[in-house]
């Protein structure tokens, strides 16, 4: 839910911030409403906000803004993505864990002496046992798949927002006050 495209990165929000300031820059209700939008907004909203509180910016420092509201909204996108990565990771140890300790309760219920056991309980505790690997596993591998999955939609995300950035940077500095020393 948290990572769909209309969130994060609207297709004509870029081109509607480009024209909106292609005269001036918006006031700051403006970029307000613009970094409640997406998180698109927030990072285009992060270098409008630097460029009015610093007419005088450099092209370099408006990259470093541009660039540190970035890394905030691609941590932003990967929160969640460290908890699904553990229980794809953790989920076959889980099941392994289960099996082992019921071979153990299975082999530790065998009689030693006198020929009490029985190989068709044996068996079928045994297979009991290899159950817990399973339920591991069913839950690993959709768990490993929505992983990937989600980890490049990240990836792609985050390039939309760096081309973003750089595309709005040589407009922004059209604002830019430069001193003619």
């Amino acid at each position: 839910m948290s990572l769909r495209p209309l969130r994060i990165a609207p297709a004509s929000l870029l081109d509607e911030v480009l024209a909106v300031t292609r005269q001036s820059l918006p006031a700051p209700e403006v970029v307000n409403k613009l970094h409640d939008n997406s998180v698109l907004g927030q990072v285009l909203a992060a270098g409008l906000r630097t460029v009015i509180n610093e007419p005088r910016i450099a092209e370099p420092a408006l990259r470093q803004s541009f660039e540190s509201a970035g890394r905030s909204a691609v941590h932003q996108l990967e929160r969640y993505l460290n908890t699904l990565g553990t229980i794809a990771a953790a989920a076959p140890l889980m099941g392994l864990f289960g099996t082992v300790v019921g071979m153990i309760e299975i082999f530790g219920s065998q009689a030693p002496t006198g020929g009490g056991s029985n190989p068709a309980l044996l068996a079928h505790g045994i297979s009991v046992a290899l159950y817990n690997t399973a339920f591991g596993l069913i839950i690993a591998i959709p768990s490993l798949m929505f992983y990937r999955y989600f980890r490049g939609l990240v990836d792609q995300m985050a390039l939309t927002l760096e081309l973003a950035a750089e595309r709005m940077v040589p407009h922004l500095m059209r604002f830019s006050v430069r001193d003619n020393a």
